[in-house]
């Protein structure tokens, strides 16, 4: 641990925004109701910003309609241009939105960066895209007549993007939908909204037209956004976040007939074989289990490890983690931060407290810090047995859950022994066994030799429960397109 940052340390760029932006306009919730952000390195409120109620969200929605007709004939090119401008705007403020990343979030600040980064790319994949969208003509092969085939914008999205990388995952959804030429109405988590207003504010800073990206801040998600979702004028949802939460929204979306995309919980398996090259497997999982302390998605979840090698990993994972410094995250010298709030810790605690109460043997770590914040240590469990509940679900924090195994079918019916499938890590050097084993897991994605999985230029999401839809590649920009045919008599 190193020293305590203090509040006025913690102070936040003097342009960012915490109010509503509905229709071009920053505006005060209704009855200027607010709520508090938190910085989960101090525990000390950072600001208030504005508490939107179901009203707020449906007037976004209206301004969202309003815009549709205008900025879908918007040329391609045009839009292409406001995505690069942002990227420019981007690349000017980008101190600021790192220190707005850390402080509402808690990562160290080379984190925030890093996904300032990938934000980057994101807006400069989806700004190519937007002059890529292709159609067809063609002879009708069965009757005299032509067939013309082309792509629109779906219309109207509302986008309700998580806590964990607040700005990522909001620019994978908003860069997309400008893109193909949809307006949208965001809803970023309470826990952190800052980034995202932050970054709407350079959106309109690069010519955005009013109305085309509306953002709802609230601390009642499901009382601003079933309304929109119910109302028969959005024509897309897209969200990230847990699998329960997105249950409930496809169910609001059916009755309309709503399109959605859902990138959902994960329980991913890290298989290290015999022949592994320890060296990058170990190196892979401390960047993937580590990385804001654990909180993402594609974090590594049942790391298995062959029977041969898994005492040799154990020694090198606990040399690795125990070297970490953890802290607030605009420390220069932290490079590992809290957990996001109380909640979360106590989640983390509670299936720690179930794998050791259930048989597994605790080698580092397994109690929350005594100090102001929201921080948890890296720890390390050992032999976890199946009836564990990190086992079942994500453990969402920076908690090493290790299971030898001997026999190459049984680890990847061990892996497949889940209702998630989101990503999968398969470490080994032997050609045939990556492939045979990349092949028979069930899951979206797959890590083969590296503990990262998510590019702007790759189809990123799941199977089963883990999800529906792509985001980045063109799949992308495809999940915000409807196919239109057009019969032709000539």
């Amino acid at each position: 641990m190193t020293g305590t940052v203090t509040p006025s340390d913690t102070a936040l760029p003097a342009r960012t925004p915490t109010q509503l932006c509905i229709g071009g306009l920053w505006q005060p919730a209704a009855d200027d109701r607010t709520f508090d952000v938190v910085d989960p390195g101090s525990g000390e409120i950072v600001c208030a910003v504005a508490d939107a109620s179901p009203a707020d969200g449906r007037r976004a929605l209206d301004a969202a309609v309003a815009a549709q007709a205008g900025f879908a004939a918007l040329l391609p090119r045009d839009r292409q241009r406001i995505l690069l401008r942002a990227l420019a705007l981007l690349d000017e403020r980008r101190d600021d939105l790192a220190r707005v990343l850390t402080v509402e979030s808690g990562k160290p600040l080379a984190e925030s960066l890093a996904e300032l980064t990938s934000v980057a790319e994101w807006i400069q994949h989806f700004a190519e895209e937007a002059v890529r969208v292709h159609g067809s003509y063609q002879q009708n092969p069965g009757v005299d007549g032509r067939m013309i085939v082309t792509r629109a914008p779906i219309g109207p999205s509302v986008l309700i993007t998580p806590w964990n990388f607040p700005l990522s995952q909001a620019v994978r959804k908003l860069a997309p939908a400008i893109a193909a030429g949809c307006t949208a109405v965001v809803k970023p988590a309470k826990e952190t909204p800052l980034a995202v207003l932050a970054f709407v504010a350079i959106l309109l800073d690069a010519g955005l037209p009013a109305g085309v990206v509306n953002v709802v801040t609230t601390s009642e998600s499901n009382a601003v956004m079933e309304p929109l979702i119910r109302s028969g004028l959005a024509r897309k949802l897209s969200f990230t976040g847990s699998t329960s939460v997105g249950v409930k929204l496809l169910e609001q979306a059916a009755q309309e007939v709503v399109n959605c995309s859902m990138e959902l919980g994960g329980n991913a398996p890290f298989i290290v074989f015999d022949d592994a090259d320890l060296d990058v497997a170990v190196d892979s999982l401390l960047i993937n289990k580590m990385w804001n302390c654990g909180q993402t998605c594609t974090s590594a979840n049942r790391i298995f490890v062959h029977s041969t090698l898994v005492d040799e990993f154990e020694s090198r994972v606990l040399t690795r983690v125990t070297a970490l410094v953890q802290g607030h995250g605009l420390d220069p010298a932290v490079t590992l931060g809290p957990l996001v709030n109380e909640k979360q810790v106590s989640h983390v605690q509670a299936m720690v407290d179930d794998a050791v109460a259930r048989g597994a043997r605790l080698v580092t770590g397994g109690h929350r810090i005594d100090r102001p914040g929201t921080f948890y240590p890296p720890t390390i469990l050992r032999d976890i047995p199946s009836t564990a509940e990190l086992m079942r679900e994500e453990v969402f924090g920076p908690v090493i859950a290790l299971i030898p195994f001997d026999d190459e079918a049984d680890v990847i019916a061990r892996a497949n022994d889940t209702y998630y499938g989101l990503v999968s890590y398969v470490f080994t050097e032997d050609l045939r066994r990556a492939v045979r084993v990349s092949e028979a897991l069930e899951s979206g994605n797959v890590g083969l030799n590296r503990g990262t999985v998510a590019y702007a230029a790759a189809p990123f999401g799941g199977t089963k429960k883990s999800g529906l839809g792509r985001e980045g590649s063109t799949e992308g920009i495809e999940e915000f397109l409807e196919t239109k045919f057009v019969a032709l008599q000539l």
